[in-house]
């Protein structure tokens, strides 16, 4: 018997869609205000999703709380209030897209996630624009 647990999370953070191979007109038609050279904002909202079974001792999938505390270390504190492109790893090199966010986290939490469990993750970049992974 599967169920899914599911924790929402939030973070903050700054970024620029722009490729650097790209003219900077090239990057204007293909990315629009999100180029901007100052830079952009968003409130994400996030939701991670761990699917496997019950376990009969605790009668839980996982603790809430975990899940709760690696989210929070390993998501939270390295995205919240940062420049995607300037302050993170991460996107050093790889442009921040909601699409490319939304599997940098899921890879980063897939590390920390016993095997047994499957693990989907849903970025809200927008109330109206989201990305998941794995689709």
């Amino acid at each position: 018997m599967k169920v899914a647990v599911i924790r929402r999370a939030h973070f903050n953070a700054a970024h620029r869609l722009h490729n650097p191979a790209w003219t900077d007109e090239k990057n204007r038609e293909v990315f629009g205000l999100c180029n901007n050279p100052n830079w952009h904002g968003h409130n994400y909202e996030l939701e991670v999703k761990v699917t496997g079974e019950i376990d009969p001792e605790t009668g839980m999938v996982v603790d809430l709380g975990w899940l709760a505390g690696l989210i929070d270390r390993e998501v939270e504190h390295r995205f919240d209030h940062k420049n995607l492109n300037l302050d993170t790893a991460e996107f050093r090199h790889l442009n921040p897209t909601a699409e490319n966010i939304c599997v940098v986290i899921w890879r980063i939490l897939r590390e920390h996630l016993p095997v047994q469990y499957d693990l989907h993750v849903r970025l809200y970049e927008t109330p109206r624009n989201f990305v998941e992974y794995p689709a």
